[in-house]
C-alpha cells in the first residue's frame, strides 16, 4: 500500500487458516497462526481483518502492533460484537507507520474508504457551513472616495454614484459552504444555516455590512431597501468612506473572534473622541451601533462565557444505536447543534462510540482546542489529534459552571434525538411488516425486504426521465436510485417509456437470476393504473419474470391522497387499503418519492435542453407562440432540430422559407 504521504509504510499479510468450527464457543487458532501474530513489530500501524469473500472486517490502529493484534487471538471475546467479527477471520493486513498520528489517519481514511462492517462508521455529511467576509482590496488614503458624512450622511445620486468605490473595495459577508480560500476569511464551522444566518444578521443590525452580489453592487445608483431599515450602510453609492466601512469590518471579525469586550471598549472610544469634537451625529451613530451589539448580545440564548472555541460532544448509547450530539461555541455563542447517528454499533460502549466520532469527524473539519465530553477520552486519541491538527487540544468530562450547563444541554438533547429514531425505526419497521402482511408477501428476511419503484415525467413530451428509486432495511436508499433518459419514443408516451426503463433495468437482472446469480426486488411499484401495470406485465412476461412482484398505484377519486388502490399484474383484483392503513403510507411513501426524484432529474434535463434549444429563440421570425408549437409537435427542441424541412411546414404558421431558415439554424 502507498504511504499517501504518510512515510513509509511496510505492509504484511498473513492468512489465519483458523478453525471455522460453528459448534465452538471460542475459534480455535492454529500455532503457525499464533507464530505469526507474535513475529509482529512492536511499532505503530494499522490492520485489517478480511472474511472468507474477501470482505472487510474491521480496520483498526495500534502504537503497538504486536501487542493489540496480539489481543484478538489470547482473549475469549464471547458472543459480543467482536467475538462474531474474530470468528469471521481469514486474512490480515497490517501497515507500520511512523507514528500513532499518521496510524490515526490512515485507520479513519480506509474506514471511510472501505466501510468495514464491525467498525462504527459515521456516514458522510454534507460539508458545514461557513460565514465568509471577502477581502478589500487596499486603498491609499489620497485614492480613496470622499463621502460628505460618516454613516447616512445623504448625497445626491449622480454625485454618489461617483464617489462610491469598487466592490473589491468592500468586502462581503455571506453564507458560505465549501472548499475554503485562502483570499478570503472564514468563520465557522456552524452546525447549521440557521446559524450563519442568525450571525449574518447580527452583522447587519450592529457594523451594517453589506450582503449583495457585486454586480448589483456595480450597477446601483441609490441605496437599497437595506440601507432604508438601517441594516447596510450604503457603500455602494458612497455613503460610508472606505476607511469607515473597513472599520465597521474588523470590528465585526474581532466579534465574531469572541474579542466582545474589546470591540465595545474600541466603539466607545470612538463615540467619545467625536463628542469631543461636538461631532454629535457621528457620536450618535456610534452611541446606536453600541445599544444594538449590547442588545443582540443580551438576546442570546445562552451566555457568552470566557470560552472562545469549544466543541460539546455526548453520546447516548441505547437498543444497538446511538447519537453523538455535537453542539458548537464559536467567538465564546453557543451557536446551536447537531446529531450524529453511526452505524454497527451493536454492543459498543459510549467511550468506544465517542473515540470512533473524535477520529473520523476531525478528519475533515477543524478542531477547536478544547473538547467538552460525556465520557472520558484516551488521552493517545487527543495527543494523535494534536499531532495531527497542530492544535493543542484538551478535553474535559466532568466540567463545571457555564459548561456543565451546556454539556446537560447537549446530553438531553442526544436522549431526545435518540428516542426519535427509535420510534421512527419502529414505526417503519410496523409499516413494512404491514405491507408485507396485506399483500401476502413472504419474504425470507424482512429486514432484507426490497421494493423498487418507478415514476415518468416530462413537460409536454419534453425531457422525457424516468426514475427508480429503491426501499430495504426499512427506509429509502438514495445511493441506490438511478435515472433514466429516455429516447426513442414519441413525446408523452408514458406506456413506451415505461417500457423502455424497465427493459433496460431487468433484461439483464433476468439473466443473472437465471444462471443463479441474481435476486429481483421482492416488489417492483408502478406509479400508474391499469394502463401502466399493463405495459409492466408485458415487459416481465417477455423476460419470464414473476408477474406477482408488479403492483401498480392507482391513484384514487378525485386524485385525492389516502384514496389509492393497488393494482395487480397477475390479475388479482384491485385493492384498497384503506386512508389510515401503515401499508399504504409506506407505498405512498415510496410513490412520492419515486415521484419527486423524477420531477428534479426532468427539471435538470429541461434546462439543459432549453439552454441549447435558445437557438431556436434567436431566429428571426420564431416568436413565442410559434416557437410554442414547434416545441409541442416536435416534443422539445431535439425534436425541432431533428426536423426535415418538410416536417417543419406541416406546423401551422410556418411557411416553406421560415422552415428552411429553421433548419439551416439550427444545423
Amino acid at each position: 500500500m502507498d504511504d499517501d504521504g504518510l512515510g513509509f509504510t511496510l505492509q504484511i499479510v498473513h492468512n489465519t487458516g483458523m478453525s471455522q468450527n460453528p459448534s465452538d464457543a471460542t475459534p480455535r487458532h492454529p500455532a503457525e497462526l499464533l507464530e505469526l501474530v507474535a513475529s509482529l513489530p512492536a511499532l505503530p500501524g494499522v490492520y485489517r481483518y478480511f472474511d472468507a469473500q474477501e470482505q472487510v472486517l474491521y480496520v483498526g490502529k495500534a502504537i503497538n502492533l504486536k501487542k493489540r493484534v496480539s489481543s484478538y487471538f489470547q482473549k475469549d471475546h464471547g458472543g459480543t460484537r467482536i467475538g462474531h467479527m474474530v470468528s469471521k477471520i481469514v486474512r490480515m493486513e497490517t501497515t507500520v507507520v511512523r507514528s500513532e498520528a499518521e496510524a490515526l489517519l490512515l485507520e479513519n481514511n480506509l474506514i471511510k474508504t472501505l466501510k468495514p462492517k464491525y467498525n462504527i462508521l459515521f456516514r458522510d455529511d454534507k460539508s458545514y457551513p461557513y460565514l465568509k467576509m471577502t477581502r478589500g482590496v487596499a486603498v491609499k488614503a489620497d485614492e480613496a472616495p470622499k463621502q460628505a458624512t460618516e454613516h447616512g450622511g445623504l448625497v445626491n445620486a449622480s454625485a454618489a454614484k461617483s464617489l462610491s468605490p469598487s466592490p473589491q473595495q468592500v468586502p462581503r459577508v455571506v453564507y458560505y459552504r465549501g472548499a475554503v480560500d485562502k483570499r478570503h476569511d472564514y468563520f465557522g464551522p456552524y452546525p447549521s444555516v440557521w446559524a450563519v444566518r442568525e450571525a449574518i444578521q447580527l452583522l447587519q443590525k450592529v457594523f451594517r455590512l453589506r450582503t449583495c452580489e457585486d454586480t448589483v453592487f456595480n450597477n446601483r445608483t441609490r441605496p437599497c431597501l437595506l440601507f432604508q431599515i438601517k441594516r447596510c450602510s450604503g457603500p455602494c453609492v458612497g455613503h460610508i468612506s472606505v476607511g469607515d466601512y473597513q472599520r465597521d469590518v474588523d470590528s465585526a471579525m474581532r466579534l465574531l473572534r469572541g474579542e466582545t469586550q474589546e470591540v465595545m471598549a474600541g466603539i466607545e472610544a470612538r463615540m467619545m473622541a467625536h463628542a469631543e469634537k461636538l461631532e454629535f451625529e457621528q457620536a450618535a451613530e456610534l452611541r446606536n451601533q453600541m445599544s444594538a451589539l449590547s442588545k443582540v448580545l443580551h438576546q442570546q440564548a445562552v451566555d457568552t462565557v470566557g470560552d472562545q472555541d469549544v466543541d460539546i460532544l455526548a453520546v447516548k448509547v441505547q437498543g444497538g444505536k446511538a447519537c453523538v450530539n455535537l453542539a458548537m461555541v464559536r467567538g465564546g455563542r453557543h451557536l446551536g447543534d447537531r446529531p450524529y447517528f453511526p452505524v454497527h454499533v451493536d454492543d459498543a460502549e459510549p467511550a468506544e462510540v465517542l473515540e470512533a466520532f473524535l477520529s473520523q469527524h476531525y478528519l475533515d473539519v477543524p478542531v477547536p482546542p478544547a473538547l467538552i465530553t460525556s465520557h472520558a477520552v484516551d488521552k493517545e486519541l487527543l495527543q494523535a489529534l494534536t499531532e495531527q491538527t497542530g492544535v493543542k487540544i484538551t478535553a474535559v468530562h466532568n466540567p463545571r459552571e457555564q459548561r456543565r450547563v451546556w454539556l446537560e444541554m447537549a446530553q438531553q438533547n442526544a436522549d431526545i434525538q435518540l428516542a426519535r429514531l427509535l420510534a421512527e425505526e419502529g414505526s417503519q419497521q410496523a409499516r413494512t411488516r404491514a405491507l408485507v402482511d396485506a399483500l401476502d408477501l413472504a419474504p425470507e428476511d424482512l429486514e432484507q425486504f426490497r421494493v423498487e419503484c418507478f415514476d415518468i415525467s416530462h413537460t409536454s413530451g419534453e425531457s422525457t426521465q424516468a426514475s427508480c428509486v429503491v426501499f430495504h432495511h426499512h427506509k429509502m436508499q438514495s445511493a441506490e436510485y438511478r435515472r433514466y433518459n429516455i429516447d426513442g419514443i414519441t413525446g408523452g408516451d408514458d406506456y413506451a417509456a415505461m417500457r423502455q426503463v424497465l427493459v433496460r433495468r431487468y433484461s439483464k437482472l433476468a439473466e443473472a437470476v437465471r444462471a443463479g446469480e441474481g435476486k429481483l426486488p421482492d416488489l417492483v411499484l408502478i406509479d400508474g393504473g391499469k394502463g401502466q401495470v399493463s405495459m409492466a406485465r408485458e415487459v416481465f412476461k417477455s423476460l419470464g419474470l414473476d408477474l406477482s412482484r408488479i403492483v401498480g398505484v392507482e391513484k384514487g377519486e378525485g386524485r385525492k391522497v389516502g384514496l389509492e388502490e393497488l393494482v395487480f399484474a397477475d390479475g388479482r383484483e384491485k385493492v384498497y387499503l384503506g386512508r389510515d392503513s401503515a401499508a399504504l403510507m409506506l407505498v405512498a411513501q415510496i410513490r412520492d418519492e419515486a415521484h419527486r426524484f423524477a420531477i428534479t432529474g426532468m427539471r435538470a434535463a429541461r434546462a439543459k435542453v432549453r439552454v441549447g434549444g435558445s437557438k431556436l429563440e434567436e431566429i428571426p421570425g420564431v416568436g413565442p407562440k410559434k416557437r410554442a408549437k414547434l416545441l409541442q409537435r416536435f416534443g422539445g427542441a431535439r425534436g425541432v432540430a431533428d426536423a426535415s424541412v418538410q416536417d417543419l411546414c406541416t406546423v401551422e404558421g410556418i411557411s416553406e422559407e421560415l422552415a428552411q431558415t429553421i433548419y439551416n439554424a439550427l444545423r
